[in-house]
């Protein structure tokens, strides 16, 4: 996939597994407006994408992401950050549509403020043993903008969330994964390998499936179970009657994996 001149985040895709990577290394790849654009715009071209099932967002360099650089862009989030015409909200709390399909994130190093809050709106989220998180935006007079009092509490709880939102204090991965955050913590060299097995062993699953699945569980997370129970009937109706489903049946009598093509 071609990438943009003076692009900030690099798009490969290997089969049906687009890899997003932050690429601002000189800066740990601290988000100023590029960044954030182009990231939105991946997104937006992640769904667009008809062959891309799943993505996985890592990172060049040695960390993940020190966080928003506040030199160049707190002047455009005080202002109101837009999204792009073609971009995607990748935090799912700015005025911009949200992916429908995964979102693996696979972290190392920093993991500063604005990477957890993509963390915390990704679907699986991975790291590196040398991982250190923080939220550090109480101790520079501002608010986490991009989810963190939303959904850090759904994950770590009431306290461990107020506990490191309000003194900004670092965690490693072990805290991380014990509250968590993450799902799987490994060794650095093992990390990028990890998420691509991870990615490709979902995108061999039937993609509506899969899709419907996500479409649920995200339902019933941010508009509660009884709004995701009701829309269970159509999308089962849906599934059903699928050439997805009917090959699900016949690999399944066959004895072999299913070949699917998301019809």
């Amino acid at each position: 996939m071609n990438q943009p001149a003076s692009s900030r985040v690099t798009r490969e895709r290997h089969g049906h597994v687009l890899m997003i990577g932050l690429d601002r290394v000189a800066k740990r790849n601290a988000f100023d407006l590029e960044l954030l654009n182009e990231l939105s715009l991946a997104y937006g071209e992640f769904e667009a994408d008809i062959d891309a099932r799943i993505a996985v967002v890592f990172a060049h360099g040695e960390h993940f992401t020190a966080g928003l650089d506040l030199v160049s862009a707190s002047g455009a989030l005080a202002e109101g950050w837009q999204i792009p015409p073609g971009g995607y909200d990748p935090w799912g709390v700015f005025a911009g549509p949200r992916v429908s399909k995964p979102v693996i994130v696979a972290a190392q190093g920093y993991c500063l403020t604005i990477g957890i809050e993509l963390m915390l709106a990704a679907d699986i989220n991975l790291c590196a043993s040398n991982t250190r998180f923080a939220q550090k935006e109480v101790q520079r007079g501002i608010f986490p903008f991009g989810g963190a009092t939303l959904r850090l509490h759904q994950l770590a709880g009431w306290g461990n969330a107020m506990r490191w939102l309000l003194t900004g204090d670092d965690f490693d991965a072990h805290e991380a994964l014990r509250m968590g955050l993450v799902q799987e913590v490994m060794a650095s060299e093992d990390l990028l390998p990890r998420a691509i097995e991870l990615a490709e062993r979902i995108a061999s699953q039937a993609p509506l499936g899969v899709q419907a699945t996500l479409m649920s569980a995200r339902q019933a997370r941010y508009e509660g179970e009884t709004a995701a129970a009701l829309g269970l009937p159509p999308l089962v109706k849906k599934l059903m009657a699928s050439e997805d489903a009917k090959e699900g049946v016949r690999s399944m009598v066959e004895k072999r994996p299913g070949i699917f093509k998301g019809l």
